[in-house]
C-alpha cells in the first residue's frame, strides 16, 4: 500500500469514527465518495477539519453556526453540497 493509499484509508476511518453520529453520517460517506478525488492541498484542508470538535463541524455543515473563515474553503463547500445531495437522495420520493 502506498503512502497515499494509507493516508486516504486513515482519513476515511477518521471521518466515519467521529464519536458523534450525525457528523459520522455526513463525513463518512463524503470521505468514501470524495477523498480519492481531492488534491493533496484539499486533503490537507480535510485533515485539519477532522481535527476540529465534532459538534462544531456539524453545526458549520448544517448552517446552525457560521463557518469560521479558516474553514470556509472549497472542501467545506463540497461537504455542504454533498450533505444536501445525500439528504435529497435519501428523503425525497415525491417526484417519481
Amino acid at each position: 500500500m502506498t503512502s497515499e493509499e494509507t493516508r486516504l484509508k486513515k482519513l476515511k476511518y477518521r471521518a466515519w469514527h467521529r464519536g458523534f453520529r450525525e457528523a459520522d453520517l455526513i463525513l463518512g460517506p463524503f470521505a468514501e465518495n470524495h477523498v480519492a478525488s481531492l488534491s493533496p492541498a484539499e486533503l490537507d484542508l480535510f485533515e485539519v477539519l477532522l481535527d476540529q470538535p465534532d459538534h462544531d463541524i456539524y453545526q458549520w455543515i448544517v448552517g446552525q453556526a457560521p463557518t469560521p473563515p479558516e474553514f470556509d474553503h472549497e472542501v467545506m463547500n463540497r461537504i455542504k453540497q454533498f450533505r444536501y445531495e445525500a439528504h435529497e437522495a435519501r428523503g425525497d420520493d415525491h417526484g417519481g
